[in-house]
């Protein structure tokens, strides 16, 4: 069917299982490999889209990267940065730092858990943010100074602002 992109993904009983969104295709004709956005996460984000007019995520406010945490060999999540006015920043959550005598790079908070939820690779802080909403308060397991704390963070939204004219 061409041009089915944005069609339903239909099981064997005519139920809606996803969203189809592209198809790979060698040969250029309507058959391959298709591809689609399961329906759990369709349910939770068109009623943001239709309100919103964008997908609203909560998130820390912060920055990492994943090869910083293999080269340091941590079993967590260092934080790089810490977006002003964030979740992140307001629970005082720390990041990276340069000693300003030494010049030496201080390492700040690792992130350790989410709500119990071991944090060991970027996928596992999206995953244990994926069912929380802005507001909610999650426990931040770190490692401070060699210590491990847990910190409150109360979720905001991820992104720019609102969109205008809604």
């Amino acid at each position: 069917n061409p041009g089915n992109s944005g069609g339903p993904l239909l099981d064997s009983r005519g139920r809606v299982i996803g969203i189809n969104t592209a198809i790979y295709s060698p040969s250029g004709a309507s058959a391959g490999i298709g591809f689609a956005v399961p329906i759990d996460p369709v349910e939770r984000f068109v009623p943001q889209l239709i309100e919103h007019g964008r997908i609203i995520r909560p998130g820390l406010g912060i920055s990492f990267d994943s090869r910083l945490d293999a080269q340091v060999g941590t079993k967590g999540i260092v934080v790089l940065a810490v977006q002003p006015g964030s979740a992140a920043e307001k629970a005082g959550i720390r990041p990276v730092k340069r000693d300003p005598q030494t010049g030496r790079i201080v390492i700040g908070d690792i992130i350790l858990a989410i709500d119990g939820i071991p944090i060991q690779k970027q996928k596992d802080l999206f995953k244990a943010l994926d069912e929380k909403v802005v507001g909610d308060v999650v426990k931040v397991s770190v490692e401070r100074s060699g210590g491990a704390i847990d910190v409150m963070v109360t979720l905001e939204a991820l992104g720019g602002p609102e969109p205008q004219g809604r």
